[in-house]
């Protein structure tokens, strides 16, 4: 697995030093509450429970499944909601917690469909930020590292279901997927 990756742009250890950077930040703004985070599935399962760990405030969590990329390697311009949240987050200070936000049309739509709901705040968290490919207003307010625009995996991001395993991010080597 690891000779398909071209490159590797964030090690294991940056990660879990920004992780433990992020939560120390996330605590001091939720001091006081009580806050739920949303994972995003499949991608941000790791992040997520890297995260929870170093958040020092009382934490709840739940998942949500969206799709926008199918087996491609770009957005399809469409989000499918797959699975939806199990918790009523009415008046909850939520956090969406990402893997990456590159387009912002999932983050858009999330937002859009969670706000609906009432809760009292809504914010975002994410490992990777890929500004370059922004083409919808949805900046996150928590980020860990901002990335070039190259398509990456591992720590939870994958190409057709797999490299999630990986403890790193890398670059994948455009030999092995299709453009």
């Amino acid at each position: 697995m690891e000779k398909d990756i071209s490159k590797i742009l964030i090690t294991e250890k940056e990660i879990q030093e920004k992780v433990k950077e992020m939560g120390k930040i996330i605590s001091l703004d939720y001091k006081g509450k009580e806050v739920l985070l949303i994972c995003v599935l499949r991608g941000s399962i790791m992040f997520t429970a890297d995260l929870m760990r170093h958040i020092t405030v009382p934490v709840i969590v739940d998942t949500i499944a969206v799709s926008s990329y199918g087996d491609q390697t770009k957005s399809s311009g469409v989000v499918r909601l797959l699975k939806d949240l199990d918790e009523d987050i009415t008046n909850k200070h939520v956090l969406i917690v990402e893997d990456i936000v590159d387009s912002g049309l999932t983050l858009k739509y999330l937002r859009k469909v969670l706000q609906q709901r009432r809760p009292a705040s809504i914010k975002v968290c994410t490992l990777l930020n890929k500004q370059e490919r922004r083409v919808h207003d949805a900046s996150p307010d928590y980020y860990g590292f901002i990335i070039p625009d190259e398509f990456v995996v591992g720590y939870g991001l994958d190409y057709d279901e797999h490299y999630r395993q990986l403890p790193f991010i890398g670059i994948l080597d455009s030999k092995i997927y299709k453009d």
